[in-house]
């Protein structure tokens, strides 16, 4: 049977991935690039597992079996590149978060590895496919290894466009399903890819994947949309206090907040997808972000904003300041994440679960020079006053006055 090599193997690929190449008859060796906890509680069930999908108070459990081998990379190393050499596998998907693009990161050096192999064996084209929450995910990770005339000639990177909500599963729902290694998710599924595949490849449209020739319209959309949403609601309602992104939007402030943030600042940056209208699309978002099931933690969404920031809002921000407008929500949006992540306390002064691969730096430096970091920032926005007055205002208020009343105050003006 054909065969997909996955590397990440998170709740995302098992909710997302994993159903669609299961719905079309292929099998997944997934490989575990560093926590070897989920292969062996996949591997003491057969590599069977349950996907539970909640909608408000209905619950509905599949068991998926498209997994049917899992790799621990750090310890069978060895494994992992002779399944990425071999000439059954045709497809390799990855789910590894945006820190692993990066050069000599551990993901990229087992690729480079894997499919240095793979020319010795001349075992054939092949498609590496990244299910990431990238801008232009393909493009990136292309430029990782374009150097190498093999790979040039014959792997493909082709972009996607993922989505579906997956919070990590409680002990409630292990023990509703019996399952150790369970996946909770919403109903809705979305996947787009870039139709680029140079050897056979899985019928995952017949899961509902659409396949096209530009996925950048559909990636803007969801990524400043519903990403861009999802963050500013993360950051705010842990400020506030909310737990979970549910209850935060249940907040009437942070509730107009999420509305003119995608109305006012993120819908005029976009170019709507053949097809899609884009306010009907937002409201079907906020409509998902409701589903009190899902108990998706602010703490959960909020981890490593340095990365996720960047991506989910400071585009709108760049394309509204090039428009001559002033974005006066993403402006609010970041403030709420650099208070979080310098901060580390919420309005009432309990500490925040913080997780961010800057917060050690951030939190050592005076609030004037936060936005002077390039790595999140750029070259462009540290010089932008539109930009950088407006989020340090918001700053200095969030300090002062608590997010709350800010967000209470601002939104209601």
């Amino acid at each position: 049977m054909p065969r997909v090599v996955h590397v990440g193997l998170g709740a995302f690929h098992r909710a997302h991935q994993a159903i669609y190449t299961e719905d079309a008859g292929w099998e997944v060796c997934a490989v575990a690039p560093r926590s070897a906890e989920v292969v062996r509680a996949l591997r003491e069930r057969g590599h069977r597992y349950t996907l539970l999908v909640r909608d408000g108070e209905h619950a509905t459990a599949r068991t998926v079996s498209s997994i049917t081998a899992t790799l621990h990379a750090p310890t069978e190393r060895d494994r992992v590149v002779a399944v990425l050499a071999d000439p059954g596998t045709t497809v390799v998907t990855l789910t590894v978060t945006e820190k692993a693009y990066r050069p000599g990161s551990a993901v990229v050096a087992l690729l480079t590895e894997g499919l240095a192999a793979r020319a010795r064996r001349d075992a054939g084209p092949l498609a590496v496919v990244s299910c990431d929450n990238l801008p232009g995910n393909g493009r990136r990770l292309r430029e990782l290894f374009e150097e190498d005339a093999w790979t040039r000639a014959n792997v493909t990177f082709p972009s996607t466009v993922v989505d579906r909500i997956v919070p990590a599963a409680t002990r409630a729902d292990r023990e509703l399903t019996g399952d150790p290694a369970v996946v909770v998710a919403e109903p809705y599924t979305h996947w787009v890819l870039e139709d680029g595949f140079p050897a056979a490849r899985p019928a995952w449209e017949r899961g509902g994947a659409l396949f096209t020739g530009d996925v950048t319209p559909h990636e803007r959309a969801k990524i400043r949309i519903l990403n861009g949403t999802h963050s500013t609601l993360a950051y705010t309602g842990a400020l506030i206090g909310h737990e979970h992104i549910a209850t935060a939007l249940a907040d009437p402030a942070l509730e107009a907040l999420a509305h003119r943030l995608t109305a006012e600042d993120v819908l005029p940056s976009l170019t709507p997808p053949d097809g899609l209208d884009l306010e009907v699309y937002t409201a079907a978002i906020l409509a998902r972000m409701r589903n009190t099931a899902l108990r998706h933690r602010c703490a959960q969404v909020a981890i490593d904003g340095s990365l996720k920031v960047p991506i989910r809002l400071l585009g709108t921000v760049r394309d509204r300041l090039a428009a001559g407008a002033h974005p006066r929500w993403a402006c609010l949006a970041v403030a709420a994440w650099l208070r979080h992540v310098s901060g580390g306390a919420d309005d009432r002064g309990r500490p925040l679960e913080v997780s961010d691969p800057l917060a050690g730096r951030l939190r050592s430096m005076p609030p004037e020079e936060l936005l002077t970091v390039p790595e999140v920032f750029g070259e462009d926005l540290p010089y932008e006053p539109a930009f950088t007055g407006q989020v340090l205002a918001d700053l200095r208020d969030l300090a002062r006055h608590g997010a709350a009343a800010v967000i209470r105050r601002e939104t209601t003006t």
